[in-house]
């Protein structure tokens, strides 16, 4: 049995990622192994979000895991922001190293060294790069998938030659890439904004957010887009000659997700009894159960799931008969497969199959001849339902304030709006006295603000957070 969600939601998610089989601590503090299950996950995950970076125009890289410590001190502002989290190694190969060497905590400072190296002229602009990798923040209070000190992620930077143009591809990266996915892929309404100054990347000008609702009202930050100015370039020298020989400074933008969306989709979808996951993004879209274990019974769940597979459908059979029925559709039920079909003998008697919805644990029937055609319908339904019932409760728990006090009140079970004029960074100060945060600034319908937004169309989101 998992601890139900209304009395330990901590212990809940714990329970989920250990019952399904998704995660496991690591030997050394901090870390964590990701099982076969939970990186089918992120599998799927990379590869939509991989396909949309690239339709963006970014091309994937590879950096060095470490990095010289001399890298990081050239951006002062960074590396003060990371400084707490670093894990550097001195000794290596029998000696002490005549530079120490950082394990990455995240690659601006190699991107900006290349990207020096690479850019020369205007023709080379604009360099849109991404890569795939492990980043390491040494975490003092981990939580598996959402703070851990190793965890993977995807990591774009890229130069151009105006501030204008790398705006507009922060923006698009944020909106096209990151929010579509999120809502399309995953089924979590997200709200877009801008974090304040207090809450900002370091070394950023502007840093942008994918906030999210979880199931116990707290906001989880799934993704971030970054726009640098020209801070890492000057630190760089990331520079290229214009059209008429005049040596200019580039402009350059970072962005990224990561494993943390893992966490996400367990805390946003799940229930008490394990997980629920969107068709989309689910590693197996239908489990088909057979009930007997006879010749016939095991024999026409075969026939199914290989007529679903051929349909684009990602199925699996579930003949272990030697095993309690029970038992095995519990064990479905807390891995989140979106439908299980159940194939007995009564069931082919009468030609049709018995259909389970994870999501509202709805069941019907079907017959057999249109099982295939009705399932995969079913699929973008229970995908539109389950992303509508995520953001109605979104709605519900997401108030309108006009005092701090009950900012404070509503960001205490979800979240919070306020002006920006009534909030400020005096009430952001004091909201941190309650453990609750600005999660980030849109605007009053909102939407991602510009960089002319006035202070007075702003509307701060707060509320507690992971």
């Amino acid at each position: 049995m998992l601890t139900p969600q209304d009395e330990d939601f901590p212990r809940w998610y714990q329970d989920v990622l250990n019952k399904a089989e998704l995660a496991d601590n690591g030997p050394v503090r901090g870390t964590m192994v990701i099982r076969p299950y939970a990186y089918a996950l992120w599998e799927h995950m990379q590869a939509a979000v991989d396909t949309r970076i690239k339709a963006a125009g970014a091309e994937n890289v590879y950096l060095p895991l470490l990095i010289p410590q001399s890298y990081l001190e050239r951006e002062a502002e960074h590396v003060e922001g990371f400084s707490p989290e670093l894990a550097v190694v001195t000794h290596a190969g029998g000696k002490d190293l005549a530079e120490p060497a950082v394990v990455r905590p995240t690659s601006e400072t190699v991107f900006g060294e290349m990207m020096a190296k690479w850019v020369r002229s205007h023709r080379d602009l604009p360099m849109r790069l991404n890569q795939w990798a492990n980043v390491v923040r040494w975490e003092m209070r981990p939580r598996i998938f959402l703070r851990t000190s190793e965890f993977l992620w995807q990591e774009g930077h890229t130069a151009h030659a105006t501030s204008d143009e790398a705006s507009a591809f922060a923006r698009r990266i944020h909106l096209d890439v990151y929010r579509d996915f999120l809502q399309n892929m995953l089924a979590i309404p997200v709200l877009v904004g801008v974090k304040t100054e207090r809450e900002k990347f370091a070394g950023a000008v502007t840093t942008m957010t994918c906030e999210a609702m979880m199931g116990d009202g707290k906001a989880l930050q799934m993704a971030t887009s970054h726009e640098l100015g020209q801070n890492f370039a000057r630190a760089f020298d990331i520079g290229y000659t214009d059209s008429a020989g005049q040596r200019r400074t580039c402009w350059t933008t970072s962005w990224g997700s990561s494993t943390r969306m893992i966490g996400g989709l367990i805390m946003a979808h799940g229930d008490d009894r394990g997980l629920r996951l969107p068709p989309r993004i689910a590693p197996l879209q239908v489990v088909v159960v057979a009930v007997k274990g006879d010749d016939p019974t095991v024999t026409a769940a075969s026939a199914l799931a290989d007529a679903l597979a051929a349909a684009g459908v990602r199925a699996r059979l579930d003949a272990r008969t030697d095993q309690g029925f029970g038992r095995r559709t519990t064990e479905w039920e807390l891995k989140g497969v979106p439908v299980r079909i159940e194939v007995g003998p009564r069931d082919l008697e009468r030609g049709e199959y018995t259909l389970i919805r994870r999501d509202t644990r709805q069941k019907f029937t079907v017959a057999g001849d249109h099982a295939v055609s009705t399932i995969r319908e079913l699929l973008d339904v229970i995908h539109t339902e389950m992303f509508a019932a995520a953001r109605d409760r979104l709605r519900r728990r997401t108030a309108e304030a006009s005092t701090l006090a009950e900012a404070v009140d509503a960001g205490a079970t979800g979240f919070a709006r306020i002006p920006w004029t009534v909030l400020g960074e005096h009430g952001e100060r004091q909201l941190h006295a309650h453990a609750v945060t600005v999660r980030c600034l849109h605007t009053t319908d909102g939407e991602l603000p510009g960089p002319d937004t006035p202070a007075e169309d702003l509307v701060a989101l707060v509320g507690r957070s992971y």
